[in-house]
């Protein structure tokens, strides 16, 4: 693909890199194949191909974005589906991520869009934040019809309760009775550890029982993610550089052996974390080194461990849910399933199964119809396999399907931690 950037544009480092990218891509079109809103929509600038043209054509003309340009940014769901597929590994992520960073500091959205967004970098990666909207929302049900639809579609979102934790929260969680083998940092997470605390209860426990102390260090946040995709770039480097500096002072201290991660989407993020601070002279070392150290809790279970399973009696049917930023975004497919077939139960791949399922991040939020849809297709592949279970390795596409579904959903590491001997998922415990 052919660049007309100016010597002075390619001072800045994101173009620079971007630049690099662009010549990469051959307009082939092949992302297209892959891409869920392309298929949904059919319109070229609705697909990785358009969307590349039009960031190319903001950022080398500077031009200030219009509504229609960010309309068709904003669609994308960052599945990376499309560089699964590219013939020519073009890193769309990087260019997708440095379009909507643009966006933000050149478009000025319309007020209640700006709220929204604002609302949700701030209050989700803040759990007594989370908390605290949970309770108004529950006092605003009964008027719920009142309200526009983002905002129902929000409330829908919302928990109906917090679990009960079963283990006392602490920084470092050593095995009992057992030989330390290795030394992990574990990133717990922002509304996970309060929607679903049990998954990492399970992980920790399962890391436990083979050997591995686990460090789950006070001063970490949220993984940056969430703001990073919104294009809020300061709000998510403040996170980005609190937890690069703390696990990295863990890792001189006590030689790390990784950093964890069992939601796919902040995994993903993390393993950026080299790229996105490649010209930082002071955070450089310490950022590719994170990036290093990170893996999905299920990639570090299959290569470090060798796990002891146990029989059940009863076999099921477990239909596996590759969550995109798994798949797609750390290439994490085969481990996950292969460590599930270890349980001898029948384990079941979803048709169409690279296709994402509306989650999303904030998507399912922002991008209500489209992601509705999605979910709809997701469904309707997931069910027609008759499974008894679905396991999937990220907490949105969790709260997602099982918004779309009665078939029990749950995390991976939650059937692992059972099938070596940890306790049977609630969610499970009528089957």
């Amino acid at each position: 693909m052919q660049t007309n950037f100016t010597e002075e544009q390619l001072k800045t480092k994101d173009n620079k890199s971007s630049e690099k990218i662009f010549k990469k891509c051959v307009h082939c079109g092949m992302c297209n194949a892959t891409c869920p809103t392309f298929n949904l929509l059919g319109d070229e600038l609705d697909g990785p191909r358009g969307r590349i043209y039009l960031i190319q054509d903001m950022l080398e003309n500077e031009k200030k974005p219009t509504a229609n340009v960010v309309t068709h940014i904003d669609r994308c769901l960052s599945c990376y589906g499309c560089m699964t597929t590219c013939p020519a590994e073009v890193n769309y992520m990087h260019l997708i991520d440095h379009g909507r960073k643009y966006i933000e500091k050149n478009y000025e959205r319309p007020f209640f869009d700006r709220i929204t967004r604002d609302f949700l970098s701030t209050v989700l990666p803040n759990t007594k934040l989370f908390k605290l909207l949970n309770i108004l929302v529950k006092i605003g049900k009964p008027f719920k019809f009142l309200f526009p639809s983002k905002i129902k579609d929000m409330m829908n979102l919302m928990p109906t309760f917090f679990p009960k934790k079963t283990l006392k929260e602490r920084e470092i969680y050593s095995p009992r009775g057992k030989k330390k083998i290795a030394r992990v940092a574990l990133l717990t997470g922002c509304v996970q550890k309060e929607i679903s605390p049990q998954i990492n209860e399970a992980t920790i426990r399962i890391l436990n029982r083979h050997g591995v102390e686990v460090v789950v260090p006070k001063k970490i946040r949220c993984c940056g993610s969430l703001s990073h995709h919104l294009g809020k770039h300061d709000n998510a480097h403040q996170d980005f550089i609190i937890n690069i500096n703390t696990w990295y002072d863990e890792y001189i201290k006590g030689n790390l052996d990784a950093v964890l991660s069992n939601t796919s989407g902040c995994g993903t993020t993390m393993k950026d974390y080299g790229f996105i601070f490649r010209d930082d002279k002071k955070m450089k070392k310490k950022a590719k080194k994170i990036s290093e150290l990170t893996k999905d809790v299920s990639e570090y279970l299959s290569e470090s461990l060798n796990l002891k399973f146990k029989n059940k009696e009863k076999k099921l049917r477990i239909a596996y849910h590759s969550a995109c930023s798994m798949q797609h975004g750390q290439k994490v497919h085969n481990q996950p399933i292969n460590l599930l077939a270890k349980t001898k139960n029948e384990i079941l791949e979803i048709p169409e199964g690279h296709i994402c399922c509306g989650s999303a991040g904030t998507y399912n939020i922002l991008q209500s119809k489209i992601a509705k849809q999605l979910l709809q297709n997701k469904v309707k592949n997931i069910e027609s396999l008759d499974p008894q279970v679905i396991s999937t390795g990220n907490i949105g596409c969790i709260t997602q399907i099982a918004n779309g579904t009665n078939i029990p959903i749950l995390h991976t590491v939650e059937l692992l931690d059972w099938y070596t001997g940890g306790p049977k998922p609630k969610i499970l415990q009528k089957i």
